[in-house]
């Protein structure tokens, strides 16, 4: 069974104009449509499948600040925020709840990173508690184990990956935004240097300014405008388990597994960091650029296979605009699960969470993680295409940021003040070398 996805409405009426068009309706490009109608703007979100429907319906659900990256906190700690004020403004539901999110371990080494990042992170306002070997048994009492310690961080939580995209999109239809779905956008027109256009397969809207979030297919995107932006996808396989076991705790993560409480009482289940690298010829042509990516990572990925090819979200052909598009023939990227790695990830967690026997295996799905050379998202205009702004590359890390890159993306746009400082995303960081740079994650 793929990931759980809940679906929305779309506008039957394709607009000729709009101030903005948002491509891809994932939880960034949703975010970002959101904030600019909210102003006041028109907007049309077009997706080329379902809203929600890669990896913003298939990841852990996590929005945490926990563990993060310097440059990625600030937005981190503002989408928490955001998270909550959005039901309050729209009345629909997420299923955002801070919850806080656990960590155990036995690993001195792991420990002592964390208690490094608690020190950074005091220094920014954010709290999270180092737990004794005592505390951590403790609380983790569900795994019957003893630890040497952990990590809780109280203000941390999760939203439902089935449902957060689409209540966003229902949000955006009640402020006056269209949504079109099944309507992929195959390129730009362009006039006088400036972005003048967005060609979708059901016809030309005229505007302005275009946002990018297309998730795995946006460097294939920008090769359609001689734009280079880095780009790898990793396939990555999760399951989840019926509902039936009791006193577990709402997000744990260990070395061996993580687990998190679903809306129905079941749980997600995952190996962190465990992927498949899928070849294809964009990983080719930016390999090196990923090596210092792949320094820092490789044990934790293995060889994949042809799914990549399959896929075709990162081939480096060109398309026409007269004719379908890759796009449109694999409108939502579902990749085959790595049956390997399923099995492992269940094994593991039953014997973490013996509770887990209670339950069965209710669906398993495969999705692919966008990564740039830092692990960092790419987020700004791109200055050789003015009114071209790209949201992409979000690394593993969308869902949890996404209503933060979404305001961020909409204060670019407007030219308000930006909720938090747009340099360290800024797409022109990928001329250079990401030796030292790789995200800490």
């Amino acid at each position: 069974m793929p990931a759980p996805l809940n679906r929305v409405d779309t506008t039957p009426e394709l607009p000729s104009t709009a101030d903005v068009v948002v491509i891809g309706g994932g939880i960034v490009g949703v975010f970002a449509a959101y904030y600019l109608t909210r102003r006041g703007l028109k907007v049309a979100l077009v997706e080329k499948g379902l809203i929600g429907a890669e990896q913003s319906s298939r990841n852990w659900g996590w929005c945490r600040q926990q563990n993060r990256d310097a440059r990625e906190l600030p937005m981190s700690t503002k989408s928490l925020d955001l998270w909550e004020r959005f039901a309050t403004e729209t009345g629909e539901d997420t299923g955002f709840r801070r919850c806080g999110l656990f960590y155990l371990s036995n690993s001195d080494a792991e420990l002592s990173g964390w208690a490094r990042w608690r020190d950074f992170a005091r220094s920014v306002g954010v709290t999270t508690h180092m737990l004794s070997s005592t505390e951590a048994t403790e609380r983790g009492h569900a795994t019957g184990t003893s630890w040497k310690g952990g990590v809780f961080s109280p203000t941390d939580g999760t939203a439902d990956p089935a449902s957060a995209a689409p209540a966003v999109a229902r949000a955006i239809l009640k402020l006056g935004g269209t949504v079109h779905q099944s309507c992929a956008a195959r390129g730009l027109e362009v006039e006088g240097g400036r972005l003048s256009g967005v060609v979708t397969e059901h016809g030309t809207i005229r505007t302005k300014i275009a946002i990018l979030a297309g998730g795995a297919w946006a460097s294939s995107f920008c090769h359609q405008l001689g734009i280079r932006f880095p780009q790898a996808s990793i396939r990555s396989s999760i399951l989840s388990v019926s509902a039936g076991a009791g006193g577990l705790p709402d997000a744990l993560h260990t070395s061996a597994v993580s687990v998190t409480r679903r809306r129905d009482g079941g749980y997600t289940l995952a190996i962190s960091g465990r992927g498949r690298v899928d070849p294809t010829p964009q990983q080719l042509r930016f390999a090196p650029q990923f090596l210092p990516m792949f320094a820092r990572r490789w044990r934790s990925l293995a060889p994949g296979g042809l799914e990549g090819f399959r896929s075709g979200h990162e081939s480096l052909a060109r398309w026409r605009l007269d004719r379908p598009t890759p796009m449109e023939r694999m409108r939502i990227l579902d990749p085959a699960v790595n049956k390997a790695t399923i099995a492992l990830t269940h094994s593991r967690a039953l014997e973490l969470l013996p509770a887990l026997k209670k339950t069965d295996i209710s669906a398993a799905w495969a999705g692919y993680i966008d990564s740039t050379p830092d692990g960092v998202p790419g987020i700004g205009e791109i200055p050789t295409l003015p009114g071209f702004i790209l949201a992409a590359g979000f690394s593993g890390h969308g869902f949890g940021i996404g209503p933060g890159a979404g305001h961020l993306i909409a204060d670019i746009v407007t030219g308000d003040e930006p909720i938090v400082d747009p340099r360290p995303y800024h797409p022109d960081r990928f001329g250079t070398s990401a030796w030292g740079k790789v995200a800490d994650f």
